[in-house]
């Protein structure tokens, strides 16, 4: 115990010289690597090989992988998907139609708690203008080693925002038709649903950044694990010899997070009961509504 409390103390001391030292025009650069497991059973998969599985997932890698940056200072941030090239018919079926839901830049500033995030969706330029949520945050004792980087533990209760992917399955038929939407009917009038999430800080970066929607610890946010999602930190670059800008979002119809979910899902049903009908997806005939 007293071996621990040394650490911490020692740690603490030259975190406080770190933060001196840091000047006011000071910028850092986060590059973070995100996963996503998905259940294809959910998806009505029960009934395929684990070869053909295995294959779709190879086809969704793009949207269940992805890699972004988060450049940082003070108060702002703008968190960013790295641009990948897409491999030859890699965007079609499923795959294609999720990339539907892949956010733009999104920028918060801890300061005067804002958000703002580029979306496109459909063909239709979106700008989701939001306050920035706060967490409840508790903070625990454990620690351990994210490359160079000592991480303290905090978790946390996070309501899902935004569409919930998990939630488009295909329409039961015949009779188990009303009982799907009996299930349905009570989804809807649950309380929201929640996630659970752990994050890992180090406090030798002490700035409350962390990528996507996550901040508000004392150092910056290194790793998440929140549901079937994973963010990692794989490399940290304090003041680059060349600066980013740190810009807001400008274009696009303003809408709240709310909203957005709103318009989505909405879009989202009208798809599934195309689909329902035998029709090839109707997605597309909806562009720009």
């Amino acid at each position: 115990m007293k071996t621990s409390v040394l650490k911490f103390t020692v740690l603490i001391i030259a975190l406080c010289f770190s933060a001196i030292s840091f000047a006011q025009d000071f910028q850092g650069k986060a590059y973070y690597m995100s996963k996503t497991k998905m259940d294809l059973d959910q998806f009505g998969g029960q009934e395929l090989s684990p070869e053909r599985k295995k294959q779709i997932q190879e086809r969704m890698k793009s949207f269940l992988e992805k890699e972004y940056t988060l450049t940082f200072n003070r108060e702002e941030s703008i968190y960013k998907e790295e641009e990948v090239l897409e491999a030859a018919g890699g965007r079609g079926g499923f795959g294609g139609f999720a990339s539907s839901f892949t956010g733009g830049p999104k920028y918060k500033n801890v300061k005067s708690k804002e958000l703002l995030q580029d979306q496109e969706f459909f063909g239709k330029q979106f700008l989701i203008k939001d306050d920035l949520a706060n967490l409840e945050w508790k903070m625990g004792g454990e620690s351990k080693q994210i490359g160079n980087y000592t991480v303290f533990k905090a978790t946390a209760e996070k309501p899902v925002t935004g569409f919930d992917i998990s939630s488009f399955r295909p329409r039961r038929r015949g009779a188990d038709a009303e009982k799907g939407k009996e299930g349905e009917e009570k989804e809807e009038n649950k309380e929201p649903k929640m996630v659970s999430v752990v994050a890992w800080y180090t406090m030798q970066i002490p700035v409350n950044q962390g990528p996507d929607d996550y901040w508000g610890l004392p150092g910056l946010i290194l790793e998440v694990n929140a549901g079937d999602t994973t963010i990692l930190c794989t490399k940290v670059v304090m003041n680059p010899k060349e600066k980013d800008n740190i810009d807001k979002p400008e274009k696009g119809e303003i809408v709240t997070q709310q909203e957005y979910t709103e318009i989505t899902t909405k879009k989202m049903e009208e798809f599934r009961n195309n689909r329902g009908r035998g029709g090839r997806g109707g997605g597309r005939g909806g562009r720009g509504n």
